[in-house]
């Protein structure tokens, strides 16, 4: 593995570009099952990933050496696995705030941790925890970001890209640094019993907080208002009668 851009006091000092792979948290999987043991902030860069997922296996589309496609190792033993939606917070806000100093206040995180532009999908992430005792033993965090590509499939209306709003392209592994530089800031201030601070930034980021929105259930659409999310990641929406409805992941749906 090489080191090379990373600022950072671990994230990215283990670091290894792949040319070609399935999913960078497969092999990061794969090499934790296989070696000796792998330091914490080991990140996986791909410059092409062709079978990339999201959330509950969405596929992610992404066009070779256009996007950043990586995965990074992290050992969050201090974290019950009651709090673990703290860890997505960390991860959420740390690629927020690389990217904030480009695009502006128009850069929110979408419950529960995509990046959106506006109305439109700039990345996602998939966070696989490893349990054990009731401690989170490993996160392997798999982050794609929407960089230098410049068009997407159909059925990919909602996608945007970095250069598609700031006409220009970017260097991928100065923003890759960046963003693992920041992930490390908030991840540390989790790990030093900050939580209330990382749990009011990533509130205050939220796409469509405090807005009247229409949102989608198993039993229909509602207008209603994110009010909040619980400390265990639930979202809460008020709906038209003034009561607070609660949500975990595909439970609800955001209707644009």
């Amino acid at each position: 593995m090489q080191n090379n851009i990373f600022s950072g006091l671990f994230v990215g000092q283990n670091f290894l570009v792949l040319k070609e792979v399935d999913s960078t948290n497969n092999f990061l999987k794969e090499l934790l099952s296989n070696s000796k043991p792998l330091m914490e902030g080991t990140v996986i860069m791909a410059e092409n990933q062709y079978a990339g997922r999201g959330q509950h296996q969405n596929g992610w589309h992404t066009e070779p050496g256009k996007n950043l496609t990586f995965s990074l190792l992290l050992k969050p033993h201090f974290l019950p696995v009651t709090e673990q939606f703290d860890l997505i917070r960390a991860i959420s806000l740390g690629v927020y705030d690389a990217l904030h100093p480009l695009l502006g206040d128009q850069l929110k995180i979408k419950w529960p941790n995509d990046i959106y532009y506006g109305n439109s999908k700039l990345g996602g992430m998939l966070i696989e925890n490893m349990v054990q005792g009731g401690r989170i033993n490993n996160a392997v965090v798999g982050i794609g970001l929407n960089i230098n590509q410049e068009s997407f499939p159909e059925h990919l209306k909602n996608a945007i890209s970095l250069k598609q709003i700031l006409h220009a392209d970017y260097d991928l592994k100065t923003l890759l640094s960046e963003i693992c530089h920041n992930i490390e800031a908030y991840y540390l201030n989790l790990k030093a019993g900050k939580t209330l601070f990382v749990r009011n930034a990533y509130l205050s980021r939220l796409y469509w907080l405090n807005e009247e929105k229409c949102f989608k259930t198993p039993v229909g659409e509602f207008t209603g208002i994110i009010k909040g999310v619980r400390d265990n990641g639930i979202l809460v929406v008020e709906n038209n009668k003034c009561e607070e409805l609660e949500f975990s992941l595909k439970e609800i749906a955001f209707v644009h």
